[in-house]
């Protein structure tokens, strides 16, 4: 006799916990990049141009953010399972690549291959908890999601920083990847099972309007669903900079790897954590406040961060950009799904995960280009700035939720 299949956190907590792993190792694929690319880039390539180091960001979020997209897009068609396990066959070739890396062109190559591998796996995997768990847990899902993925950067950015501190930036650290994106594809395979049977279910009670054009309404014309991406835009565009220029402040700094990948690693690492408790705090209080709150403190604390040398408040400053991060992110989520149909969820969540993503290039091509001409700390500073404004987008343009 076949099992009835129920919607709920409780009822598919073994697929939601396989899911949640496979996560993880989607995330330690990111952490890989984390700390050491600035001196990568200069002792392997002689490249000390902060917008030539950026590059890499940039070919990463252009390619994931396109990748985001028509993985919404296909996830009905082709399955959320196939698309999951054709992303992490992205993902093998590409701690070999850096490894053996001629020019500055194969690195960017492998963060293509990276933005591909990131774009189907991480997508999928939001796009099939969302489905097991229902409305009643949606924020505490994306919580446990975010939590275990960007833990998982953090985590890993601080083994590369220790690696690369040890027995030098390449090719030492990239073997992590392997074994990563191995694991990552055999998990996939053997365990994960597809969620499309759950969107059924969910549909037959939901009272969502369709939107008449999705890309358009998420975009645009909806206010919340385009409060929405347009602070997860901003949001990513801070974190690209923070990715890109954040090391290279902190070698100007003379601060050697260890230390520089500790205070890297801290951001990602209290976002991660912290996300299982906004998560839920995201099922229970206004998402509207969280997330005009978690934009705000985000810019209050980019902004504080040239003032500063100490690596204690350093280390503090990265710590609250962390929680400001983990206001926002799973909130982001669960609030779009709740303000789309069912049939329609993955693909809105695939467009505003497209223009989250192209935050990641707009904020490495706008800072590093700040950088060289300004300076590091101008580039900080406007940042900030931007971010802060999308809080009072957010506050003034979204409806109360």
């Amino acid at each position: 006799m076949t099992k009835k299949l129920q919607l709920g956190l409780k009822e598919n907590w073994l697929q939601f916990t396989i899911l949640v792993i496979v996560n993880a190792f989607v995330g330690g694929m990111v952490g890989l990049e984390r700390t050491i690319f600035p001196k990568f880039a200069s002792q392997e390539f002689g490249i000390d141009s902060k917008t030539a180091i950026l590059s890499f960001i940039v070919a990463f979020g252009i390619t994931k953010a396109i990748t985001n997209y028509f993985t919404g897009k296909l996830a009905n068609k082709y399955g959320r399972k196939n698309l999951l396990i054709f992303g992490w066959l992205f993902a093998i070739p590409i701690p070999f690549i850096l490894m053996n890396a001629t020019s500055w062109n194969w690195v960017v190559f492998a963060n293509v291959l990276l933005g591909i591998n990131q774009g189907l796996t991480w997508s999928s995997t939001v796009v099939m908890k969302i489905d097991l768990v229902g409305e009643k847990d949606r924020g505490f899902a994306m919580g446990i999601n975010e939590f275990a993925g960007y833990l998982a950067v953090g985590v890993v950015a601080f083994l590369t920083g220790i690696i690369a501190q040890k027995y030098g930036v390449t090719p030492y650290p990239f073997y992590l990847g392997i074994g990563i994106s191995i694991i990552g594809l055999v998990l996939s395979i053997l365990f994960v099972n597809d969620t499309r049977q759950f969107v059924n279910i969910e549909q037959k009670n939901n009272q969502s309007q369709n939107l008449e054009n999705v890309f358009l309404e998420t975009t645009f014309k909806d206010k919340s669903l385009s409060s929405i991406t347009q602070a997860g835009l901003v949001n990513n565009l801070n974190d690209g900079m923070i990715w890109g220029i954040l090391p290279i402040l902190l070698l100007s700094l003379n601060y050697d790897s260890k230390n520089i990948g500790i205070i890297a690693a801290i951001y990602p690492t209290v976002w991660g954590i912290g996300q299982l408790f906004t998560g839920k705090m995201s099922d229970i209080y206004s998402k509207k406040a969280m997330l005009f709150w978690g934009m705000f403190l985000q810019g209050i604390a980019i902004i504080s961060i040239p003032f500063f040398t100490d690596f204690y408040q350093l280390a503090t400053i990265a710590a609250l950009l962390g929680f400001g991060t983990a206001l926002v992110y799973p909130t982001f989520l669960s609030a779009i799904a709740n303000a789309t149909s069912p049939t329609q969820r993955a693909e809105s969540i695939g467009v505003f995960r497209l223009w989250r993503d192209l935050g990641y290039a707009i904020g490495a091509i706008l800072s590093g280009i700040i950088a060289d001409v300004y300076g590091v700390s101008t580039a900080i500073i406007v940042i900030g700035v931007l971010t802060i404004f999308s809080a009072l987008v957010i506050q003034f343009r979204m409806p109360r939720s």
